[in-house]
């Protein structure tokens, strides 16, 4: 009976002291506003911006236009451009104003006076493309026009061996097949792997509000000492406030992991909307891998806090350990080579790292995840046993 009794009023104090945190970070409408509002609604929206500026770029294409100047000095050009299907536009004659004030977003192709005469001659005419390295929508324009000059070179090329009775095929010797390896979910995390990062954020600051307020807020306060003064276990008191700021983070990363479904059905580009796959198995698993995060980070957060004299100081501490986790998955940017090892040791570009391949289609095995999780156990279980000292020193003075 001995030990029976001290567990169930352990679990009994750990439920009033979850509760109450719980109703406390719950009660402050406007601060949970500012904290839901970015968690939920930024990722959908750049998530269709994205989807709304390749959709651009997927109509751009299918109308099948060039702008060129000059076009009447190169006939031949023209009849091979129209029998592509392409639509000749003449370019404005400020063409360069346009692509420098980013008002004009198509590249132009200037042609020679001398253009047809020098091919008839035999001689190599030169072509301009002209386009604007800050004006990015001209810039992705000029791989279409490039592709069209190319076949129009082998187009001639071919003409010109065959008139003199040489076979074309030396053109080409080779035969070169290209083949993707990569499955549809792979080629759209290009585009989703933007997700990650938005429900990590998500867990920091849902985790981070909760944190600062049961602690640096509630020493402000005054609430503090007296909290502590009461018959409450000391343990069970920390694990309740740590229950509330790991509940209250997991909950914002799963309202941020479910904003994701209905935003997919808004994507403006249909090819984007043909691979992006983010459903309830990937909700679920993207939520589990936060687990981890949510339990240390909120534990690490309070025991920066515990330390503070103030809810301003509390924040100007936790704010670069927000900063350098949010930051963490940046490392798969600046290293081309390929995931390491070492990034499931690291919390944030460990998730990070788990979720891409969830977005991939790929699946997860045991020893990927378990880095993550003992990483987040021993956070966890330091930083509560620092917040327990901690306050058991705020008692004794």
């Amino acid at each position: 009976m001995s030990p029976t009794l001290p567990a169930t009023g352990l679990w009994r104090n750990f439920c009033v002291v979850f509760c109450k945190e719980a109703s406390d970070a719950l009660r402050d409408r406007r601060t949970l506003l500012r904290l839901l509002v970015p968690a939920v609604l930024m990722g959908p929206l750049l998530l269709l911006a994205m989807s709304g500026l390749i959709s651009s770029f997927e109509s751009r294409a299918e109308k099948r236009e060039i702008l060129v100047a000059g076009i009447e000095h190169a006939p031949t050009l023209r009849n091979f451009i129209e029998r592509q299907t392409y639509t000749i536009k003449t370019a404005p004659a400020d063409y360069e104003k346009g692509l420098r004030a980013n008002t004009l977003l198509e590249p132009v192709l200037v042609v020679g006076k001398n253009f047809e005469q020098e091919l008839l001659a035999g001689e190599q005419p030169t072509l301009e493309l002209v386009s604007d390295s800050a004006n990015q929508r001209a810039e992705a324009g000029q791989a279409p026009v490039q592709r069209l000059v190319n076949s129009f070179n082998r187009e001639r090329a071919s003409l010109n061996l065959a008139l003199r009775g040489v076979s074309v095929q030396l053109l080409q010797p080779v035969d070169l097949q290209e083949r993707d390896l990569a499955s549809t979910q792979a080629r759209a995390a290009r585009i989703t792997s933007m997700i990650p990062m938005f429900i990590i954020m998500a867990v920091l600051y849902g985790a981070l509000t909760a944190a600062l307020d049961s602690t640096a807020g509630e020493r402000e306060r005054g609430s503090l000492e007296p909290l502590l003064m009461n018959p409450v276990q000391q343990f069970a008191l920390v694990l309740g406030k740590w229950g509330a700021v790991a509940g209250l983070g997991l909950a914002v990363a799963l309202l941020s992991n479910l904003s994701f479904i209905p935003a997919q059905w808004l994507l403006q580009s249909d090819s984007l909307q043909a691979m992006f796959q983010f459903g309830a198995p990937e909700v679920i698993a993207c939520f589990l891998l936060q687990l981890p995060l949510a339990a240390a980070m909120g534990a690490v957060l309070m025991a920066i806090a515990i330390r503070t004299k103030s809810f301003k100081e509390a924040q100007a501490s936790s704010g670069l350990i927000i900063t350098l986790v949010a930051m963490a998955p940046m490392v798969t940017l600046l290293n081309p080579g390929g995931d390491a090892a070492w990034y499931l040791w690291v919390p944030g570009l460990a998730q990070n790292t788990l979720m891409m391949q969830v977005l991939k289609g790929e699946s997860l095995r045991l020893l990927q995840v378990l880095p993550s999780v003992l990483t987040g156990l021993v956070l966890t279980v330091g930083s509560l046993v620092f917040v327990a000292r901690s306050m058991r020193g705020a008692v004794a003075k």
